[in-house]
């Protein structure tokens, strides 16, 4: 992560592709994005899948909570353009240790085997600074650095609280990771200063582009990486 700004593949390249999906993460890789970012949730027979909503209802032709359907259940139904919801191993598989993969922790007790799963990739060789723990929810992220002392770990915000930096830094966060409509110039400086870096999220209009990479952020992440 030591790019000066890191071109990011918002749930692949969801602008082109179906977000979460194989065809969006083979189509960020064909982009030549230095990361990719992607969600994960547990379903009910305990499997790491790849989709952003605790229901299916938006992204796939189904209705439901992801949690109460089996992974036979989710594999289905079709999460656009006919491909099925993927498992977290099929994009890691995909990926291949080729670039750094950003996994949000997005449902509830996802920490725990997402570290088991990633250790497996660690003793397949894979470098650790490949991978990129982060969450909105507090608890997923003190579960993850207990689990994996060493991984790179990042805070997603959509506010700055007064024990944000606090919060970060206990952690050991190598990243804090703002919407963009709350990064500003002085928000990216205090980061900076508290030595970690910034990647704001979802940036896909020229004209943000373009201010992020005035304020010196450190990588954006887009539904069309190619802009950035």
């Amino acid at each position: 992560m030591n790019s000066p700004f890191l071109r990011i593949g918002h749930r692949g390249a969801c602008g082109y592709e179906p977000e979460n999906s194989l065809r969006s993460f083979k189509k960020a890789l064909t982009l030549k994005v230095d990361m990719i970012e992607l969600d994960v949730q547990l379903c009910r027979s305990g499997e790491l899948v790849v989709i952003h909503d605790s229901k299916v209802d938006r992204t796939t032709d189904g209705i439901g909570s992801v949690a109460k359907k089996s992974l036979e259940q989710l594999k289905k139904l079709d999460a656009g353009k006919g491909g099925s919801i993927p498992l977290l191993p099929e994009v890691l598989d995909l990926v291949d240790n080729r670039i750094i993969v950003n996994i949000e922790l997005k449902g509830k007790r996802t920490a725990e085997p997402v570290s088991v799963l990633i250790k497996k990739y660690l003793h397949k060789g894979w470098d650790k600074d490949n991978f990129l723990l982060s969450s909105f929810s507090r608890e997923e992220l003190i579960d993850a650095r207990e689990n994996s002392p060493n991984l790179n770990i990042g805070v997603n915000i959509t506010s700055l609280k007064k024990d944000t930096m606090q919060f970060a830094r206990s952690l050991g966060a190598c990243s804090i990771h703002p919407s963009l409509q709350i990064t500003t110039k002085k928000l990216v400086d205090e980061i900076h200063r508290q030595g970690m870096k910034v990647f704001v999220w979802t940036v896909n209009e020229e004209k943000d582009i373009a201010r992020t990479k005035e304020i010196n952020v450190d990588g954006c992440f887009s539904d069309y990486p190619d802009r950035l």
